[in-house]
């Protein structure tokens, strides 16, 4: 068994207790939360093992061939490698052309900056609220100074993830899909060979962290465009819902925490279960927030023409919006009344202009139709390799 799994079966210290998950959700969720701390990306972490043990320098390529080649591009490749590769190269039975090539349509209905004030005030923000993922980022020495880095490079994954037919094998979506999860499964390990304490926060990046990050790109950021004007309707929703199962599949996460979730109400039954076992914020988690939120503030000027003095202060009050007061409070946000009194007819204004849209058809799907030519042209230019990127082999620990 490989060391960056399931080391024990014991409850992790540091999360609510067994016995307060089993009288809230019942035996049985409780049972899958106690799996789901202790176990990590069973099949990425055997590659990461198998890549250590036959060295890098040969298995390196290997995992970047079979990543965009497929299985049948390799020769004689170790086993591990070969169980991932079938994993991912067997979709579920629910993805079909329609799922590929459809599905994923209304993420571009609205602007990239509202993408990336839902990604960063929304879903990143969240995402650190977790005190073992904010350990793990202070454990491999990736906190804050590589804030602003992590947030970019996350948009254009999401982006690469999101475009209609971007997640066929070998195309960008599918290879950035799961450079990001071989990330994930070295970070594990490097977490681990520097200390990281799994009896007290369960394994690194561990089951139940994988899928409430799921949470945050999908109920957490659907919720934040909502609230900046930029709502889907129910049918949309559960096309998007239903793409996200397969990136989950992509990414490692165990479908029974994820596939069945086909709208908000039915995300935040199962993000009540994931929340229950998380535990409460880190100084950490408060750090990496005002990080990530300092990195974008001048998107906001441009955006909603705001005076640069006001800016922060926006990001903060939308944030508050999305988090709650008492999140916030956790996560030190400030209130900022003047700012938050701002926002309101901004949103409106969105909110308007939005519906005026959806009442053409033509006018609809030719926004969305410009948008996802816009973020192919970008996601498409030759730039700087990610970390996800030189990371998926190791290369970047």
């Amino acid at each position: 068994m490989s060391t960056t799994t399931a080391t024990t079966t014991a409850w992790p210290t540091g999360r609510s207790g067994h016995g307060a998950v089993l009288a809230q959700f019942g035996g049985g969720r409780a049972d899958l939360m106690r799996w789901a701390l202790t176990t990590g990306d069973p099949l990425a972490d055997a590659v990461v093992t198998e890549m250590h043990e036959l060295g890098m320098q040969a298995t390196r390529p290997l995992l970047a061939q079979g990543i965009r080649d497929g299985l049948d591009s390799l020769d004689d490749p170790p086993p591990a490698l070969v169980a991932l590769l079938r994993q991912t190269e067997t979709p579920p039975a629910y993805v079909d052309d329609h799922l590929l090539d459809e599905l994923s349509r209304p993420y571009f209905s609205m602007p990239t900056p509202v993408h990336i004030l839902s990604l960063s005030a929304g879903a990143l923000v969240r995402v650190y609220e977790s005190p073992s993922i904010a350990k793990v980022l202070s454990t491999t020495g990736r906190l804050v100074d590589r804030a602003e880095r992590r947030l970019t490079e996350t948009g254009t994954w999401v982006t690469q993830a999101m475009l209609p037919g971007n997640l066929r094998r070998g195309k960008p979506g599918y290879v950035a899909t799961l450079d990001v999860r071989m990330l994930h499964a070295h970070m594990r390990k490097l977490a681990l060979d520097r200390g990281y304490d799994s009896s007290l926060d369960g394994v690194p990046i561990n089951q139940v962290d994988l899928a409430r990050t799921w949470m945050d790109f999908t109920l957490t950021a659907f919720t934040a465009e909502e609230l900046l004007g930029f709502g889907l309707t129910g049918r949309e929703l559960d096309g998007l819902y239903r793409y996200w199962w397969y990136v989950a599949h992509l990414l490692g996460i165990d479908a029974r925490l994820v596939e069945g979730i086909t709208g908000n109400e039915g995300a935040r039954r199962v993000d009540g279960l994931l929340q229950a076992v998380t535990g409460p914020v880190s100084d950490d988690s408060a750090r990496l927030a005002d990080a990530t939120l300092d990195s974008i503030a001048s998107l906001l000027q441009g955006f909603l023409r705001l005076p640069p003095r006001l800016t922060r202060p926006a990001l903060d009050a939308l944030t508050r919006r999305i988090h709650g007061v008492p999140m916030s409070q956790d996560l030190r946000i400030d209130p900022a009344p003047v700012a938050d009194a701002l926002l309101t007819p901004a949103v409106a204004g969105f909110r308007t202009a939005r519906a005026a849209r959806r009442r053409s058809p033509e006018r609809w799907e030719a926004a969305i139709d410009a948008n996802i030519a816009g973020e192919r042209g970008r996601t498409s230019a030759p730039g700087e390799a990610t970390a996800y990127e030189r990371g998926a082999t190791g290369s970047d620990d």
